[in-house]
């Protein structure tokens, strides 16, 4: 499978979790439609673009298990996480209860609004090893009267472990609490279906785990959240003459919530569109059967690294999936990263999280176990 990607053949490359890799055939693909759109950009952006947009959620819906009407596509997560923190309403006092393992950039995210609204934003430590059988009763445990949102990621960054978001979603509405799911490194990676998660707000990417092309991100929001959600770009959209006018569902879209978010000026919308390719691209190479030999690949680099260094590991392995944060011993990541680049060509993330410190091992289907012995007899490992 390694030639159907555009890899370095020189380099052994265990990190797809960073930005994924994007197969040939997609890329492919998305090409094809780049090719379309300039031999009439005004007939693909001006009269076709909501249509085809529609389609590619609507696919991108039946692998996730939602309507297409309730996505919106983003460039990232991370926008996506913005457009929520940026558009919830909070007042002086309320409060957003997160996890110490979140994404940098999108606890960053509601760090800066809950400062500027006079909010709290609470991080809520997660003992490890992981139990995801306490995980829900200790979140809700933290809830006080003033709790309005929960902020959680599905599959965490750093640690790589799955939280049981279905569980703590049920907990949260049933108090009456809004439920915001990170699910970055999800769609193509562990099983997803959006309505049985039941948050209300979903985020997730596509040109990660599910190897869609950069710049390939998802919203999900239930419908009663549609009208509360603000575009980062206020655009054609909003304009109250827009409405009930076909020139303008041509490239805005027929409902509210397309119309806003959807169209923020004229951009290259080729990524979004190649996610059916990417997803037809996986349905062709059997990616269940893919998904367990990558985990049983990362399986043997963690137990041959934990039992070399006599550490433990920081979940089970039915709490992870084609992705580990291998535990070894505390230096300082940035040189431990440097060493395996440079001395072993091997590209893989070293992460921390408190005074901890993992290799971040990503195993995808163009990974081989030769790849795995490579990582375990490097120096800097050993």
């Amino acid at each position: 499978m390694r030639d159907l990607f555009l890899l370095d053949q020189d380099v052994t490359f265990l990190n797809h979790g960073s930005f994924g890799a994007c197969p040939r055939d997609v890329l492919d693909a998305q090409h094809r439609w780049q090719l379309e759109m300039e031999r009439n950009p005004v007939s693909f952006l001006g009269r076709r673009s909501a249509e085809l947009l529609s389609d590619a959620r609507a696919k991108l819906g039946l692998m996730s298990g939602a309507s297409g009407d309730n996505i919106i596509f983003v460039p990232n997560a991370t926008t996506g996480c913005n457009i929520v923190a940026q558009s919830f309403p909070l007042d002086p006092g309320d409060e957003v209860l997160t996890t110490d393992l979140e994404y940098g950039a999108c606890d960053a995210a509601w760090s800066q609004v809950c400062a500027r609204r006079g909010a709290s934003y609470r991080r809520l430590e997660i003992p490890l090893p992981y139990e995801r059988e306490t995980f829900v009763e200790h979140m809700m445990a933290a809830v006080g009267p003033r709790t309005r949102l929960i902020y959680v990621s599905h599959l965490t960054s750093n640690t790589a472990v799955i939280l049981p978001v279905r569980e703590l979603c049920a907990m949260a509405r049933a108090c009456g609490i809004a439920t915001v799911v990170d699910g970055a490194h999800v769609p193509g990676h562990i099983e997803l279906n959006l309505e049985a998660v039941d948050a209300d707000f979903y985020i997730g990417n596509c040109h990660k785990w599910l190897c869609a092309p950069k710049g390939a991100g998802f919203l999900y929001a239930r419908p009663e959240h549609h009208a509360m959600l603000d575009a980062p770009v206020i655009s054609w959209g909003y304009g109250a003459n827009t409405d009930g006018r076909p020139e303008f569902a041509a490239y805005l879209g027929k409902t509210p919530f397309e119309r806003k978010m959807q169209w923020q000026g004229t951009r290259d919308i080729s990524a979004w569109l190649s996610v059916p390719a990417a997803i037809k691209f996986q349905e062709r190479h059997d990616w269940p059967a893919v998904r367990r030999r990558s985990h049983e690949l990362a399986l043997e680099a963690l137990q041959v690294l934990t039992e070399r260094h006599r550490l433990r590991p920081i979940a089970r392995d039915n709490d992870w999936a084609q992705m580990v944060a291998i535990p070894v011993p505390a230096q300082d990541p940035d040189e431990l990263r440097r060493r395996l680049l440079e001395e072993s060509r091997i590209e893989v993330p070293v992460t921390t999280h408190g005074d901890r410190v993992f290799v971040r091992v990503s195993v995808q289907g163009y990974n081989t176990s030769a790849d795995i012995d490579k990582l375990l007899s490097a120096p800097a490992l050993r």
